[in-house]
């Protein structure tokens, strides 16, 4: 290694903030997303100090600090751009990003590897590639080497136990991108702890090896908390959960229901990532199509679910609902028994033949603490998927892994999801399992104590100005355990452009005001403070504009100094109104 980097790295690794090792999500205020990695490194270059680097990635799913520093040393080493080498937690999913990238380029993919990969990438996620042994200098198309030294288009080194670095040789932007939105959508870059491992092992010091974390007390945390009687799957975020169910019930379908197409209903204007990866996974699948699902602004839930599953029931297809409940951002629950019997009410092909049922793949990040399940949960007798992002309450933000259980009727999924989620190698790493296992006994205690400060703040924000909307559950749904300590203000204004200064001078004086405290950060369910974003800005991706909200997203911790949160927004009110 070059003498200057390993000095570089050795300074850093010595120095950097704990913040870079400790947090999932970064200030938006000093984040320029079109710049996302290059102002960092750009600035870490021209000697700035650590603490005062700007953000790299405003979530640790995307990319972080370390990342980051670990990519940039190993461009530096190979004499590529640093944008051409990113690091995954998966040492499968940048496999898969380049395959999904020449899918829609039409180009030919010969992989190179002494391990084949599985033919289920084939029939299953429907990409089409070559596997060798061998590198074939005259392939006509992109060569990927797995752990080999020879250059190729592009190379894949593997770090057991770790993740992958991919690295693309001929510093394509068109691959590149699309590399970066596989791990901003499907994966995760390689966590914090990982990047620092390997950074240090290319220093010279021997990594230690953790021991494989032993699940059964976790397990049993989270049967307990959801009312679920099946195992559970662990992944390295709620998104690679998500994938691993849509996969997975692909999967199922083409067993079960072959021939039949499958129909993901989905609303499109529900979390961006959420929306995204369900509509990428149909862009990539054949007889996969995504049915928009209405839920927000005047839009009931189950009316149109009603008359979307009756259409793909006279269709013969197969109906796989994706919904977040309460509804992100706008937090609005839908009548849970009309749902429950929307959901089972049994339906009749034009033929007359029993039309499959409907399996309801339920994002519960919101409120993980409610029961949908067992003998007095609210979707006990229909086939649901529970799935959370262990990023926000169960982990207290301290670690992005997922999971999800299932109903009893929806246990056959289980299989099926475990299976894609080792497969695509997106499992919780063991560090993360550690985390969950320390903090979800506390959660749905941090739950209630944020719940009755969000509570608190909202009642303060409508007395103070009473033509502000606000988005938050009512104290009859709080009462059935809908207790999320999440809400969205849409801040009364003259216009659209006016709105929008409102929100961003309300954000700043907030995180100004109490800079120890208030956050302008994307996430929810952390241990401290308060964070507030605007999604339709920070994290809706490739949602069409018509359907973005420019709404202040707040989200208030169990930890959290209401008295001042409450005294700078009567300053805001007195200085915008």
């Amino acid at each position: 290694m070059d003498t200057n980097i390993k000095e570089r790295l050795t300074q850093i690794v010595n120095n950097m903030p704990t913040d870079w090792l400790r947090l999932t999500t970064h200030r938006l205020d000093i984040y320029n997303e079109s710049l996302a990695k290059v102002e960092f490194l750009q600035k870490l270059e021209a000697g700035v100090e650590l603490e005062e680097l700007p953000t790299a990635y405003d979530y640790i799913r995307l990319g972080h600090p370390l990342s980051c520093v670990l990519e940039w040393a190993i461009a530096k080493e190979a004499g590529l751009n640093a944008e051409s080498v990113i690091s995954f937690s998966s040492e499968i999913m940048p496999i898969l990003a380049v395959l999904r990238a020449n899918k829609f380029l039409g180009k030919r993919t010969l992989i190179v590897s002494e391990r084949p990969l599985s033919e289920l990438f084939q029939s299953v996620y429907q990409y089409d590639f070559i596997q060798s042994q061998q590198l074939d200098k005259d392939f006509d198309g992109t060569t990927i080497v797995i752990d080999g030294s020879e250059k190729a288009d592009i190379n894949v080194a593997r770090y057991p136990k770790l993740g992958s670095i991919i690295t693309v040789n001929s510093n394509d932007e068109a691959y590149i991108k699309e590399i970066q939105h596989v791990r901003r959508r499907e994966s995760i870059a390689m966590t914090p702890q990982n990047c620092l491992t390997v950074i240090k092992a290319m220093l010279g010091e021997s990594p230690s090896e953790m021991n494989t974390v032993d699940t059964t007390e976790l397990t049993k945390t989270i049967q307990d908390i959801t009312n679920s009687k099946t195992q559970v799957a662990f992944s390295n975020c709620g998104l690679s959960a998500q994938y691993a169910i849509m996969m997975g019930q692909v999967h199922f379908a083409n067993v079960n229901h072959p021939g039949k197409d499958i129909k993901f209903i989905v609303p499109p204007n529900c979390y961006g990532g959420t929306n995204d990866q369900a509509r990428r996974v149909a862009a990539c699948i054949d007889n996969v199509e995504i049915i928009d699902l209405p839920v927000d602004s005047g839009k009931d839930m189950v009316t149109e679910l009603e008359r979307i599953l009756t259409d793909v029931a006279h269709a013969d297809g197969v109906p796989y609902i994706i919904g977040e409940i309460p509804t992100n951002p706008r937090v609005e629950i839908p009548d849970l028994i009309k749902l429950r019997e929307t959901l089972k009410k049994p339906r009749f092909t034009d033929d007359g033949a029993t039309a499959v049922g409907a399996v309801f793949n339920l994002d519960q990040t919101f409120c993980p603490n409610v029961k949908f399940f067992g003998d007095h949960g609210y979707l006990n007798d229909v086939k649901v998927i529970s799935y959370v992002s262990g990023s926000k309450f169960p982990s207290g933000g301290l670690c992005t892994a997922g999971y999800a259980v299932a109903s009893d009727s929806a246990a056959e999924y289980m299989s099926y999801i475990e299976n894609h989620l080792k497969l695509c190698d997106n499992v919780a790493t063991n560090l993360q399992l550690q985390i969950l296992t320390r903090e979800m006994p506390g959660m749905n205690e941090r739950i209630a104590k944020a719940y009755a400060n969000t509570r608190g703040l909202v009642d303060y924000i409508q007395k103070h100005l009473p033509k502000a909307k606000i988005n938050f559950v009512s104290h009859e749904l709080a009462d059935a355990t809908f207790t999320p300590s999440v809400f969205s203000l849409d801040l009364p204004a003259t216009s659209e452009e006016h709105k929008r200064e409102l929100n961003h001078k309300l954000i700043r004086m907030m995180i100004e005001a109490i800079p120890e405290e208030s956050k302008h950060c994307v996430s929810y369910g952390q241990l401290k403070g308060c964070y507030w974003t605007v999604p339709a800005t920070s994290t809706q991706g490739t949602t069409k504009e018509s359907d973005k909200d420019y709404i202040v997203r707040v989200s208030v911790a169990a930890d959290f100094d209401l008295k001042k949160h409450q005294e700078v927004f009567k300053r805001f009110v007195k200085e915008a109104y």
